[in-house]
């Protein structure tokens, strides 16, 4: 009788939504007994309209057709935003406004280590909760591969995190700890100015050094290259004109202080491969640094928008790659660090059931 009761109250579980509350991007999923039923991203920079944030996560709900009632599993690195001067500012900033979207919900923030705190807890120890992200979306990955590199290469940075026996063996835990550990790496496939992957580019029949102007962007190169999709370059262009492929000419044209009459397409079609090339080949050398260390991790698993850097990477290397999408489905795999706690929350919530 006792496991018939407990069935029935396993079935009629509710399901969790899952945050990751980023900077320049907010990531939604739903999740239904450990499913992802339905997941999105939406362009939001937190210092541009702050107060903006309580109604764009009610908002985000009713496009995902999810009550607001439901359990929310909460994670973030929006905390690192120039509009802080803290991150226990913007870890309390993020708690405030869930509070304030969702008065009668409970609200789980996830700390580095898997634990999951209240918000008064989550004000308490805000360096636990900071930047939690990368260890939610490895948790889950470590589930699936007990020995593999788990990296995800998003429009800002990559995590390049380590998964050993089925546990997530990262030696970094906050940001400068990951930097310093090459967990973490600040190139993305999206915002990263071009002069943050390169110092030079060949031109004519030698190199010539970069401006440091931000006169484009990585978005622009993969979007030139064919590798994004004008529907994944979700900032501003760097010169607020549209994506066009003549714009893109004239962006990456300007990154040597030229224009579309002194470089032609063939210049540009150069310059895009080496800046491409370069990324790939420093998210590979630092896949070699980490699995260095982890010999027996063999497999990456990509993730995020710019998957497609991680698995030429780990092709450079020899290694063996699986994408994350295969398994959770594009959409889930997108915003993997918001499904991921959102599934970690619906396990612990059921088991407890």
């Amino acid at each position: 009788m006792h496991a018939t009761h407990r069935s029935a109250e396993r079935d009629i579980a509710m399901p969790v939504i899952g945050w990751d509350i980023g900077g320049v991007n907010t990531k939604v999923a739903v999740v239904d007994r450990g499913v992802v039923a339905r997941a999105h991203a939406e362009p939001y920079e937190i210092q541009r309209a702050p107060e903006q944030l309580p109604e764009l996560l009610r908002s985000l709900c009713l496009r995902l057709e999810a009550s607001a009632d439901l359990p929310h599993a909460i994670t973030m690195t929006a905390e690192l935003s120039q509009l802080f001067r803290t991150k226990r500012d913007g870890v309390a900033f993020v708690v405030d406004a869930f509070a304030r979207a969702f008065p009668h919900s409970p609200l789980h923030l996830y700390a580095v280590g898997g634990r999951f705190l209240t918000p008064e807890e989550a004000r308490a120890e805000p360096l636990a909760v900071a930047a939690s992200n990368w260890f939610a979306a490895a948790s889950i990955v470590a589930a699936r591969w007990p020995d593999a590199i788990f990296v995800d290469v998003g429009s800002t940075t990559t995590d390049i995190i380590p998964i050993a026996s089925g546990a997530v063996v990262a030696l970094g835990k906050t940001d400068p700890e990951r930097l310093a550990a090459g967990e973490l790496l600040y190139l993305g496939a999206l915002r990263t100015p071009v002069e943050a992957i390169v110092t030079e580019v060949p031109l004519g029949t030698g190199a010539a050094g970069v401006s440091a102007e931000a006169f484009a962007l990585a978005g622009d190169v993969h979007l030139w290259r064919g590798d994004l999709r004008p529907e994944d370059y979700t900032v501003p262009t760097p010169d607020s004109r549209p994506l066009a492929r003549e714009f893109l000419h004239e962006r990456l044209a300007r990154v040597v202080c030229g224009d579309r009459e002194l470089l032609g397409r063939a210049e540009i079609d150069r310059m895009a491969e080496f800046i491409a090339a370069t990324q790939t080949n420093r998210v590979a050398a630092t896949i070699a640094r980490v699995s260095d260390r982890h010999p027996q991790s063999t497999i990456v698993v990509a993730a995020g928008l710019g998957d497609f850097i991680a698995v030429r990477a780990a092709a450079q290397l020899g290694m063996e790659t699986i994408l994350l999408a295969d398994a959770l489905g594009a959409d889930a795999a997108r915003v993997a660090p918001a499904a991921a706690v959102g599934v970690l929350l619906d396990q612990q919530l059921r088991a407890t059931r």
